[in-house]
C-alpha cells in the first residue's frame, strides 16, 4: 500500500468517524438559517427528489458565483445533449434559490452531501451520474475518490485555485495529487491557474473565464422604477456582495464622502442577505439612518443608507448606482466578481484582495477600468473623487466593460473541449420518467 493510499484511507477513516460532528454542525447551521429545513437531508446524501431515467450529468459548484458563471455553458450543454438530464448541486441556500429562479431544463438541484463517506455513497447509490463536472475549486476528497472509484468521467472547468489554496494544496500535494488527476480533462480560467493545476499532478489548460460570458444581471422594471422614483436626483454608489466586517467600514466611508455630497446614499448589499437583521442592528448602533429592502422599504430623503438585504436584486443596484464598491475584498477572502457591475456600464472599485479575481481584477486595473483602495479611508477618497468628477467615472466605466466584452467565449471553449465526455454519455428518449422514489429515509 502506497503513502497516497495510506493518506486517502486515513482521511476516509476520520471522516467516517466525524459524522456526528458533522451533524452537529449541520444543527447549528440550521439554527442560523443557513441551512434549508425542508431539504437538510440532502446534506447527508438522502435525495429528495427522483432519479430521471435515462443519462444523468452531475454539475458541481460551491454557491451562487460557480453556478451563475457556469448557466451559459449549462444552456450549450442542454442543446448538445437535449436528451440528458442534469443534476446541479452546491452548497448554499443563496445558490438554490438562484437555480430556482431560473432552472435550466431538464435538471434538478439537490444540496451536496458533507464530506462524509456513507453520506456520499448514499448520495452516488441514488444518483448514479454518468459523468460529473466540478466547477472553479471544490476539491472534496471522498466525493472525488469515490465517484473516480465507481468509474464516473470527471472534468473541471473554470478551474481556479488562489495564492493561500495553492499553499495548501502544495504542503498535501501527496494526498491531492489522485483526486485532482481524476480531472480530464482539467480547464483553468487563467494560464497561472492552469500552471497551478498542472503542478498539483493534473495537466491543465486555460481556455478562458467562464464568467466573462455571463448575461449582463437582470432587474425587474416596477421595482427598478419604484426605486429610482425614491432616489430622484440623489447621489449613489454601491457596496455589493459585502462579507462582515466591511458593512460598517461602507457605513464609516460613506460619513466621510457625505462632507462633500451631502445627499450621498450607500446601498449595501450584502453577499449573504439572511445576515440583514445582523447588518441593520450594527449600522442602527453606529447612528445611521436607514431603509431595509427586505422590509418593503424604498430609501427616504433623511436616509444615508439603503440596506438591500434580498436575493438577485444586484441588476436593480447596479443600475441606480454611480460606481460600485466590489465586497470580499477589504476583508483577506479573496473578493467578488467586479464583471457583473462593469457589463452594466458601472465602474467598479475594489480593496486589495481580489485573489478570487486575480486575473480579471489585475486586467481591469492595467486596462484602466478599475481602481484599488487599501482601506476605509482610501475608499472614502476614492469614491468622493469619483463622484465628483463625472468624466473619470464614465472613463473607468467604458474601460471596465472593454474588459468584460473582451474576455467573452470560454463557454464554447469548454464546450469543445468537454465533446468528448459529453458523447460518452449513454443515449436515452427517456423525457424524464423516475426510476426511484425520492426520498431515502437511511440514517448514518
Amino acid at each position: 500500500m502506497t503513502t497516497r493510499d495510506l493518506t486517502a484511507g486515513l482521511y476516509a477513516a476520520v471522516t467516517g468517524a466525524a459524522a456526528p460532528v458533522a451533524r452537529g454542525w449541520l444543527k447549528r447551521r440550521l439554527a442560523a438559517g443557513k441551512e434549508d429545513p425542508d431539504r437538510i437531508g440532502e446534506r447527508r446524501g438522502i435525495a429528495s427528489r427522483p432519479r430521471p431515467e435515462g443519462a444523468l450529468l452531475w454539475v458541481h459548484g460551491a454557491s451562487v458565483g460557480e453556478l451563475r458563471s457556469a448557466m451559459v455553458l449549462i444552456d450549450l450543454i442542454g442543446r448538445a445533449r437535449p436528451d440528458a438530464h442534469i443534476l446541479i448541486t452546491s452548497g448554499t441556500r443563496t445558490s438554490a434559490e438562484m437555480v430556482a429562479q431560473a432552472p435550466p431544463p431538464r435538471s434538478i438541484h439537490q444540496f451536496v452531501p458533507l464530506d462524509v463517506p456513507a453520506w456520499i455513497d448514499r448520495f452516488l447509490d441514488h444518483w448514479r451520474p454518468d459523468a460529473a463536472l466540478w466547477l472553479e475549486s471544490e476539491l472534496w476528497p471522498n466525493l472525488i475518490r469515490r465517484a473516480r472509484a465507481r468509474g464516473v468521467p470527471m472534468a473541471l472547468v473554470n478551474g481556479r485555485l488562489s495564492d493561500r489554496s495553492f499553499a495548501r494544496w502544495q504542503r498535501l500535494r501527496r494526498f491531492v495529487a489522485p483526486p485532482v488527476a481524476a480531472f480530464s480533462p482539467c480547464l483553468a480560467q487563467s494560464e497561472s491557474d492552469a500552471a497551478r493545476f498542472t503542478a498539483l499532478g493534473s495537466p491543465a489548460r486555460c481556455v478562458g473565464n467562464l464568467k466573462f460570458d455571463g448575461a449582463a444581471l437582470g432587474a425587474d422594471e416596477a421595482a427598478l422604477a419604484a426605486l429610482r422614483a425614491a432616489l430622484g436626483s440623489r447621489t449613489v454608489w454601491a457596496a455589493t456582495r459585502t462579507w462582515p466586517g466591511e458593512e460598517e467600514i461602507v457605513a464609516r466611508a460613506n460619513a466621510r464622502v457625505r462632507a462633500t455630497h451631502p445627499d450621498a446614499l450607500a446601498i449595501i448589499a450584502p453577499r449573504h442577505p439572511p445576515r440583514g437583521p445582523e447588518i441593520a442592528a450594527a449600522l442602527a448602533a453606529a447612528g445611521h439612518r436607514f431603509a431595509i429592502r427586505s422590509a418593503g422599504e424604498l430609501p427616504a430623503p433623511g436616509h444615508d443608507i439603503y440596506l438591500a438585504d434580498t436575493l438577485g436584486e444586484l441588476g436593480v443596484v447596479y443600475r441606480v448606482a454611480a460606481l460600485a464598491f466590489i465586497g470580499k475584498s477589504l476583508v483577506p477572502l479573496g473578493g467578488q466578481n467586479p464583471i457583473e457591475p462593469a457589463r452594466l456600464g458601472v465602474a467598479p472599485i475594489f480593496g486589495p484582495h481580489m485573489t478570487n479575481f486575480r486575473d480579471v481584477a489585475a486586467t481591469m486595473v492595467e486596462a484602466g477600468g478599475a481602481l484599488t483602495v487599501a482601506d476605509e479611508t482610501a475608499l472614502a477618497a476614492t469614491v468622493t473623487r469619483l463622484l465628483s468628477d463625472s468624466a473619470e467615472r464614465h472613463r473607468l466605466a467604458a474601460r471596465a466593460a472593454e474588459v468584460a466584452e473582451q474576455g467573452r467565449g470560454a463557454a464554447g471553449r469548454v464546450l469543445e473541449a468537454l465533446a468528448p465526455l459529453l458523447a460518452s454519455l449513454p443515449a436515452s428518449s427517456s423525457q424524464g420518467t423516475p426510476s426511484q422514489p425520492g426520498h431515502g429515509h437511511a440514517r448514518a
